[in-house]
């Protein structure tokens, strides 16, 4: 695999675009005077699937040659399921997706809504996925990763684009990571167009594999993956966008169940925007941050807003 350039970025454009417009870039008062910052939201949660991962998806399934196109197969907690969802049923592609049990029964449902056929399998992410590496030999699918596709970074690195356009000397992105596709987009076109701004990442204490292999020694493979947060629930790395943000990431940070609840409000309270735990993620690191971050331009990408009715209304009960 070939980690993609921001050429592939801008190439990926037209097939983004016809599906997700250019996501909104927002100050937020409420937001300004709790954190005393001078930040922006990008507001990903507004588009198409609720969640950035539609761009990759889009971007991928519409560049697939004919032989691929008799059907994909992915594992999934669900933006990026819905994602390809959508893109397969924009392009006539037959679906199957592949989630863990109890997973998100909203996002289960959006999915298939999109079209595609549910399989629920294994008890995380990670149990899923490998059943997908079974599944796809056995119907000679094509297998999409999460995250080890140069086609999907690219897509969505589009956002990213946006965001320079829009504000070219941003000091400071904060992005969650769970795969890492997202702030490896971020990275890519951050190193591309020359700018001195630093991406920082955002993971859940609990499910912290890539902050601790980023951090060295070596790659681990995680002991759980037990957050709230599913956008950045995951147990392992993997391989691309670990060995891009292996050189190109600035920092990491990691934050607490309570603290990523506190997100969630933060998010409602000060953008009136419900975000999931992922998207909320950059808001309260920003706030965890906020005497590193003070005189900076900085900008905090809301993933995704697909948070279902019962963890909301534990969290807003807390």
């Amino acid at each position: 695999m070939t980690a993609p350039t921001l050429a592939d970025v801008y190439a990926a454009r037209p097939h983004v675009a016809r599906i997700v417009r250019p996501s909104p870039l927002l100050r937020h008062p409420l937001l300004a005077d709790e954190t005393g910052l001078d930040v922006l939201v990008k507001h990903e949660n507004h588009n198409p699937t609720g969640a950035f991962k539609v761009r990759g998806g889009a971007n991928l399934i519409a560049s697939l040659p004919p032989a691929e196109r008799r059907g994909v197969i992915t594992a999934t907690t669900g933006n990026h399921g819905q994602s390809i969802a959508l893109a397969c049923r924009r392009d006539g592609v037959p679906c199957t997706i592949v989630v863990p049990r109890g997973n998100n029964p909203e996002k289960n449902a959006a999915m298939r809504a999109y079209g595609a056929t549910l399989i629920e399998f294994g008890e995380d992410f990670d149990a899923a996925r490998e059943r997908v590496e079974q599944l796809q030999h056995e119907g000679g699918l094509r297998y999409v990763h999460s995250a080890n596709e140069p086609l999907l970074i690219a897509g969505v690195g589009t956002y990213a684009l946006e965001i320079f356009e829009e504000q070219p000397d941003t000091d400071v992105i904060l992005v969650a990571i769970g795969g890492g596709s997202g702030a490896s987009g971020c990275a890519i076109v951050r190193t591309g167009l020359g700018s001195r701004a630093k991406v920082i990442g955002v993971q859940a204490a609990r499910a912290d594999a890539f902050a601790r292999s980023w951090r060295g020694p070596a790659r681990v493979v995680g002991e759980r993956c037990d957050t709230f947060a599913e956008g950045m629930a995951t147990r392992v790395t993997f391989d691309l966008p670990f060995g891009i943000l292996q050189r190109e990431l600035d920092e990491i940070v990691t934050l607490t169940e309570e603290e990523l609840a506190e997100g969630v409000r933060l998010a409602l309270r000060a953008t009136h925007n419900l975000a999931e735990g992922a998207g909320a993620a950059p808001l309260i690191a920003a706030v965890k941050l906020r005497e590193q971050l003070a005189g900076k331009k900085v900008v905090c990408v809301m993933s995704g807003g697909n948070i279902d009715r019962a963890t909301l209304t534990r969290i807003l009960a807390g």
